[in-house]
C-alpha cells in the first residue's frame, strides 16, 4: 500500500510540472500579459518623458546663453567707450586698463559663442529624437489599446469554451448515444494562447545615442576671435583703434 502511494504521488508530480502551462487559467495569463503590455508602455513613456526633457534643458541652456552673450557685449562695449574717454583726458594708463577689461568681456564672448554652437547642435538632434519619442509612444499606446480589445474578445470566447464543455458534459451524461465532440477546453486554449502572442506588441524607442564633441578651443584661438569681437564692437561704436606706443 506503501509503495503504491509513493508510486501515484511521482506520477501526480510528473503529470503536474509536465501540463503546468495546460492547466493554468487563460483568464490570468491573460491579464498578466496585459498588465505586462501595460508596464512596458509606462516605461517607454518615461524614456519618452526623459528625451523630450533634455531637449526642453538644452533650450534653456541656449536661452540662458543668448542672454549672457547680449550682456557681455555691452560690458566690453562699455569698457571701450571708458577707455576712450580716458584717453581723450589724457590718462593713458586708465585707458589702458579699460581697454583690457573690454578684451576680457570680449575673449567671454568668444568662448561662449563656441558654447552655443554646440548647443545649438545638440539641440538639433534633440528635437528628432524627441519627435522620434513622441511616435514611440503613440504608436505603442494604439497597440496596448489594441490588445485592451482583444482581451474583451478573448475572455468572451473563453466563456464560451467553458459554456462548450459544460454543454458536452451534460450531453454525455444524458445520453450513452455517441454525439458529435465539441471543442475541447485545451483546443480553446491553444487559440487563445496563439492569439495573444499575435496580440503582444512592444513599441521601441530608437533614440540614437547623441555624440558629443568637446570643442577643445586653443588660447590663442579665443584671443584672435576676441579681438574680432572687440572690433566690431568698436567699429559700433564708431571708436578708432588706438595708436600702440
Amino acid at each position: 500500500m506503501i509503495r503504491f502511494t509513493t508510486r501515484a504521488i511521482r506520477y501526480l508530480g510528473a503529470f503536474l510540472n509536465g501540463k503546468l502551462d495546460e492547466v493554468m487559467d487563460p483568464r490570468v495569463q491573460i491579464e498578466q500579459a496585459i498588465a505586462e503590455a501595460q508596464r512596458q508602455h509606462g516605461m517607454l513613456s518615461d524614456q519618452a518623458g526623459a528625451v523630450i526633457g533634455h531637449q526642453r534643458e538644452l533650450e534653456i541652456k541656449i536661452a540662458r546663453a543668448g542672454t549672457e552673450a547680449r550682456r557681455l557685449r555691452e560690458c566690453a562695449g562699455q569698457a571701450l567707450l571708458l577707455a576712450e574717454r580716458s584717453r581723450a583726458s589724457g590718462d593713458a594708463a586708465r585707458a589702458a586698463d579699460h581697454e583690457a577689461t573690454a578684451r576680457v568681456f570680449a575673449n567671454q564672448l568668444a568662448s561662449l559663442d563656441s558654447t552655443a554652437k554646440t548647443l545649438a547642435e545638440l539641440h538639433a538632434k534633440a528635437l528628432v529624437d524627441a519627435g522620434a519619442a513622441r511616435k514611440a509612444v503613440e504608436q505603442n499606446r494604439y497597440v496596448l489599446q489594441h490588445q485592451l480589445t482583444e482581451r474583451s474578445r478573448l475572455l468572451g470566447e473563453l466563456e464560451a469554451a467553458k459554456l462548450a464543455e459544460r454543454m458536452n458534459a451534460a450531453l454525455q451524461q444524458v445520453s450513452a448515444i455517441g454525439t458529435r465532440e465539441l471543442p475541447t477546453l485545451t483546443d480553446v486554449r491553444d487559440r487563445i494562447d496563439r492569439k495573444m502572442a499575435v496580440a503582444t506588441g512592444r513599441g521601441e524607442l530608437a533614440a540614437e545615442s547623441v555624440d558629443v564633441r568637446a570643442l577643445d578651443v586653443e588660447r590663442s584661438v579665443i584671443d584672435r576671435e576676441g579681438e574680432e569681437r572687440l572690433e566690431e564692437i568698436r567699429k559700433d561704436l564708431g571708436l578708432e583703434r588706438p595708436k600702440v606706443g
